[in-house]
């Protein structure tokens, strides 16, 4: 993990495979210098999710690629969360309402 990493406090993912180490953070803790995609914000799915339950994704994965829009998404044990790029981000809640899902603010 690289040293910047190891100081963040806020919502951070790692990833590593054989091949790389994706770190998923706030644009505002990954240094200039690092190649990365900036621009995204997470929708987080309420959770505690049940372990054995079925389609979560699905459900919303499918709403948003009928709208046009490219997603990353990152489960953890208690839920998933569904990246969109900011550019995407006023389709993709308007997708989401559209099919049923209630999409809150986030806090401030």
């Amino acid at each position: 993990m690289p040293e910047w990493a190891r100081g963040s406090t806020g919502w951070m993912s790692l990833t590593r495979t054989p091949d790389e180490l994706s770190i998923i953070c706030a644009d505002t803790d990954a240094p200039a210098d690092v190649q990365c995609r900036r621009g995204y914000r997470a929708l987080q799915v309420v959770g505690p999710l049940p372990f054995e339950a079925i389609g979560i994704l699905a459900g919303l994965a499918r709403p948003l690629a009928e709208a046009g829009i490219s997603i990353l998404t990152v489960a953890t044990y208690d839920t998933d969360y569904v990246f969109v790029h900011t550019s995407d981000l006023a389709r993709a809640m308007l997708a989401l309402r559209g099919v049923g899902h209630p999409i809150h603010d986030a806090p401030t």
